[in-house]
């Protein structure tokens, strides 16, 4: 198999995991938000760790912590993705997985606005369009039902940022995933102890399939991470920004098709708006991106 196609498979393989995100999360619905989160911390944290160890790759990342800002990037990173998690976890357990989708089909776009007035970066006039069509669905779904879109602003937002503090990171996706759940693993392993201490602890306590869903759930969070980075080597960056659609749309999938969520026609008319955002965004990009190429003098 080629290394393209390689990477194409790993690129779905990627997203479509974390689009049935909540089918996995939901089984553990029961379970107190907080413990989910500090066990999918201390199992993702051990499971890197011994990745890292196994792969003989545990000096150079001592050597990367000790670099002048590394650690204060990652704990950065570490809350914004701590509370990215413990949102979505919540969601889908409370029912409210449609607007965990709509999150995540606005994330890009507001990660744009961030490379706009932190980095500096410039916008052509069709992605500012596309921003604005996202700014009036979102703003329409507010109208509508008379209430702020919290969970799909503060998905974004946190995820946003992350991306933003990732881009700016030192070290490679694996390294950094595991600084920051190294950084979380005391305070989860703390709570996970006090709850057992207190006699509320769900591991070992409950069934044997939430044991082993709590436990899995460090592998859970690094097979996709594992599968994007195979991909973002592979592949070009514009194929790696079509690709992310497909989770929230899986999400939205299910959330209505599977968990019979409400979809009005209000909802949709709103979703629509910010598709066609999306729509006019990877189209431009991607004619943007051939005529560049076009134009680019021979090497």
């Amino acid at each position: 198999m080629s290394d393209l196609r390689k990477g194409m498979w790993c690129g779905v393989g990627a997203y479509a995991s974390w689009g049935i995100f909540p089918l996995y999360w939901k089984l553990l619905s029961d379970v107190p938000v907080l413990q989910v989160i500090s066990h999918r911390v201390l199992w993702s944290s051990a499971l890197l760790v011994a990745i890292v160890v196994l792969s003989g790759q545990a000096a150079s990342l001592r050597e990367s912590v000790r670099m002048p800002g590394v650690l204060r990037t990652y704990a950065l990173a570490a809350a914004l993705i701590g509370v990215n998690w413990s949102i979505f976890v919540w969601a889908v357990g409370a029912g409210f997985v449609v607007e965990t989708s709509l999150g995540y089909f606005v994330n890009p776009l507001l990660s744009v606005l961030l490379g706009v007035f932190v980095l500096g970066e410039t916008l052509r006039r069709w992605q500012w369009a596309a921003v604005a069509l996202a700014a009036a669905g979102v703003i329409w779904l507010a109208v509508v039902h008379g209430e702020f879109p919290w969970i799909s602003l503060s998905l974004a937002t946190s995820f946003a940022c992350y991306g933003l503090v990732k881009k700016r990171a030192p070290l490679g996706s694996v390294h950094g995933l595991t600084i920051e759940t190294t950084i979380l693993a005391p305070a989860a392993l703390a709570f996970a102890l006090w709850c057992e201490h207190a006699g509320s602890g769900v591991l070992f306590h409950r069934a044997t399939m939430t044991t082993a869903l709590l436990i899995a759930a460090g592998a859970v969070t690094t097979a996709p991470l594992v599968m994007f980075a195979a991909a973002a080597q592979r592949i070009p960056m514009i194929w790696i920004g079509i690709l992310q659609y497909i989770a929230p749309t899986l999400q939205l999938a299910i959330g209505v098709l599977v968990f019979h969520e409400p979809f009005t026609h209000e909802k949709l008319a709103g979703f629509s708006l910010v598709w066609c955002a999306l729509v006019v965004f990877a189209v431009e990009g991607f004619l943007a991106h051939r005529a560049s190429a076009v134009v680019a003098p021979p090497e």
